[in-house]
């Protein structure tokens, strides 16, 4: 490396650092404690639902065989730019319409490229299959990679739209828009921990429903039930 390209190295290396310093920490530490994350959850899941836009979101949320709520996802780039937030997955029993306590997750990403902004998001996946679901019980998974994930429909005119999990999400910022995908998600194994007291496993909160926290009761009581046997209307 020849002097003259040093200092274009060093300046290119403490914008990164910078970067990774606000996306991470500010990412992880905002909600400090999960109970806090979790009413978060409940505020933006409420403001999602009142939304004009989001009319095929309040329809079809019911037959959602989860749903992941990431109350802030922070953004941040200049020519390296990457995304970070930590969310609550629930998911519903397709037999009984019940609703699991939340498990918590962490999600993220970093991209190179020519772009500049910072903004702080609400995001929402409703995870509409088996498929979708399984992916997220796994130890680390990138959306898209394995499963159809697609942005969710808004609008007085949108449309159906088939793929295993859909995107939806808020923004006010530069960036203007939200783009997940090669998102990596992995669950957060101390905050459950905390959360319920002792060492857990997701499967146990999502699927066998083995662990609650009276907690949750807000945020399970809004989300709707479907009945059983009951199929999809009106997409």
């Amino acid at each position: 490396m020849s002097l003259q390209q040093r200092p274009l190295a060093i300046g290119f290396l403490i914008v990164l650092a910078s970067i990774l310093t606000f996306i991470r920490p500010a990412a992880g530490e905002y909600y400090g404690e999960p109970n806090i994350l979790v009413d978060r959850a409940s505020v933006v899941y409420r403001g999602f639902v009142a939304d004009p836009d989001m009319e095929w979101f309040r329809r079809n949320v019911v037959y959602a065989r989860g749903i992941f709520i990431v109350p802030q996802m922070l953004r941040g780039g200049f020519i390296v730019g990457g995304s970070g937030g930590h969310g609550v997955l629930l998911a519903q029993d397709p037999a009984t319409g019940r609703w699991s306590s939340p498990a918590f997750y962490r999600m993220g990403s970093v991209s190179i490229g020519f772009q500049i902004g910072a903004d702080a998001s609400e995001i929402i996946l409703l995870i509409m299959s088996d498929r979708g679901l399984n992916a997220m019980l796994s130890t680390d998974y990138k959306l898209g990679a394995d499963v159809a994930v697609a942005a969710g429909p808004v609008g007085v005119s949108a449309k159906a739209q088939t793929a295993d999990i859909l995107a939806f999400g808020r923004s006010q910022g530069l960036y203007g828009g939200v783009s997940l995908e090669g998102a990596a998600i992995s669950p957060l194994d101390d905050w459950n921990r905390r959360y319920y007291g002792k060492p857990v496993q997701v499967f146990d909160i999502l699927i066998t429903l083995q662990q609650e926290n009276p907690h949750a009761a807000t945020l399970r009581q809004l989300l709707p039930q479907r009945a059983r046997n009951a199929q999809p209307l009106g997409r």
